[in-house]
């Protein structure tokens, strides 16, 4: 069970291990970009890359319903699920919350693929929340699921270092890989009764929030270190993004890579004040001041105006000069 490309990686696994995936759950089709064409999610295309058969409920109760035309049973617990009675469940970023009924099929449970070291980053948005607070380390945790949300007792878990420069997308990545190996070890591990369960601390359980588009608009009265890291947590999604107001129709500018430059000439500017960087880029005012002489800005690297493609800030002011001394909201 999954859908975005961190399930999609998993999935890949799974597929080309000596395991045999008999169904995928993932999220309905979707319309996506500019043009909403309806688009599969990630984990379905590899589903049908293996031929391996796909159900996509809008709720995880609905294939229950679907069942009941070709059984004659009426149990509570009857499902679609049920009908295959697989061995075991493995879920990676499905999001959504397994009733007990489905938990109790599998001989030998539900695992969820979680990429946070629980219990810390409980929820939706764990990748993102290690870049937004700036910690050095994270990792893939694997549980035995129970009903309450990334929380039951752990099977296996492994760390990460995370660089410097650490996108969203690229930590997705390593922690997808990193996690579809630890799976494959662990299943071993856990069939073979290898493994003992280990309860999560709850002392230490912390939660993330479900990150909406919205989220990604920038506050330019946020300190510039804050920003830099949200610019990269947020790539691929919801990405970060800002308005520039050019003849009366505003203009959404897509931020895709900035840096952090401190200030020590004693000037102040308005927040979200274009200025230019010694580099020739594009840099912005914002909200923090480092000390008593000086000011945070923003240096834009890479951008892309709304229709356009992605550029750097220094084609931006060739090709915009009166783009400097504007201030964006």
């Amino acid at each position: 069970m999954g859908t975005p490309e961190f399930g999609a990686i998993i999935l890949e696994k799974l597929a080309q291990s000596e395991y045999e995936p008999v169904l995928v759950i993932t999220a309905p089709d979707k319309p996506v970009g500019r043009k909403q064409i309806i688009t599969p999610s990630p984990v379905k295309v590899i589903a049908q890359k293996y031929n391996i058969s796909v159900e996509q409920p809008e709720k995880i109760e609905n294939l229950k319903s679907k069942a009941k035309s070709v059984r004659s049973s009426s149990s509570p617990c009857d499902s679609i699920i049920e009908n295959l009675k697989p061995d075991l469940i493995i879920v990676a970023a499905y999001g959504k919350i397994l009733p007990e009924e489905i938990l109790e099929i599998p001989k030998y449970g539900c695992l969820n693929v979680h990429p946070s070291l629980l219990p810390k980053y409980r929820g939706p948005s764990p990748i993102q929340s290690v870049i937004l607070n700036g910690d050095k380390k994270t990792g893939v945790t694997i549980i035995l699921m129970d009903e309450k949300i990334d929380h039951g007792p752990i099977l296996n878990r492994r760390t990460l270092e995370i660089g410097e420069n650490e996108t969203g997308e690229s930590l997705i990545n390593k922690l997808a890989d990193l996690g579809a190996n630890l799976l494959m070890e662990t299943v071993t591990k856990w069939i073979k009764k290898i493994i003992k369960p280990e309860p999560q601390d709850e002392t230490e359980a912390t939660y993330t929030r479900i990150l909406r588009k919205e989220d990604g608009m920038i506050n330019w009265k946020k300190p510039a270190e804050d920003l830099e890291k949200e610019i990269r947590a947020y790539s691929p999604w919801p990405g970060s993004y800002t308005f520039w107001e050019k003849s009366g129709k505003l203009i959404k500018i897509e931020v895709l890579k900035a840096r952090v430059l401190k200030s020590s000439d004693g000037i102040r500017y308005p927040i979200g004040k274009v200025l230019v960087a010694p580099q020739n880029e594009v840099c912005v005012q914002c909200g923090k001041v480092f000390s008593e002489e000086g000011g945070g800005f923003l240096v834009i690297e890479r951008l892309q105006l709304e229709g356009k493609k992605e550029i750097d800030s220094e084609d931006l002011l060739r090709g915009y000069p009166n783009f400097v001394g504007t201030i964006l909201g």
